[in-house]
């Protein structure tokens, strides 16, 4: 144990005495020439004729991921990748068969809705003059009052329906949200949207 002491103590002196030595630096001498710089002033044609090399991303200002409200067949697509639009353009036309069969029902149905409502608006029209003479009882006028109330509310709903389709066959174009440049499509004419 006691060896291991003085083992360690001149290990240790040893190493002082060779870290304190003496060191001599030597100097390097620089032979190269000195490196001639002439400025001179930049004209316009230098300007011109210069470009810059830089990395970075580009972004667009704005950009819209674009789809349709309604499914169906896609029967025209009036734009190809890399084409310039203009706000509102139509871009992609949506098969509507099925809504202008819709529509037709609709039609029907507000015509049906029309014919209730007048037929309704002239028996109201016509109890309300018995009930003043007396002619009709409270309860016949109350049951005319109600038919034609809901005549009415019919014919105001068919209409509504119209609304709605009319609605959906926006839906069936899709239209530009801005101008700008197509960047990628995802379908074609034919496929389902």
């Amino acid at each position: 144990m006691k060896n291991n002491k003085y083992i360690i103590a001149f290990i240790a002196v040893s190493l002082l005495i060779v870290g304190c030595g003496s060191h001599e630096e030597k100097s390097v001498v620089d032979n190269t020439p000195p490196v001639i710089v002439k400025v001179s002033a930049m004209d316009k044609t230098d300007v011109n004729n210069s470009f810059v090399v830089a990395s970075g991303k580009v972004e667009a200002e704005k950009s819209a991921n674009l789809s349709t409200r309604m499914m169906g067949y896609v029967t025209k697509m009036n734009v190809k990748m890399g084409q310039k639009v203009r706000k509102d353009q139509l871009l992609v036309s949506i098969n509507t068969a099925d809504l202008q069969a819709k529509s037709a029902q609709v039609n029907a149905s507000i015509l049906q809705a029309e014919a209730g409502y007048n037929s309704a608006k002239k028996d109201y029209d016509r109890y309300v003059k018995l009930f003043s003479q007396q002619s009709a009882s409270q309860k016949e006028l109350d049951d005319m009052t109600s038919r034609f109330e809901m005549a009415k509310a019919g014919l105001e709903g068919a209409k509504q329906m119209k609304n709605e389709v009319n609605a959906q066959f926006s839906y069936a174009n899709i239209r530009a949200p801005f101008t700008g440049v197509v960047t990628n499509t995802f379908i074609k004419a034919g496929d389902m949207a």
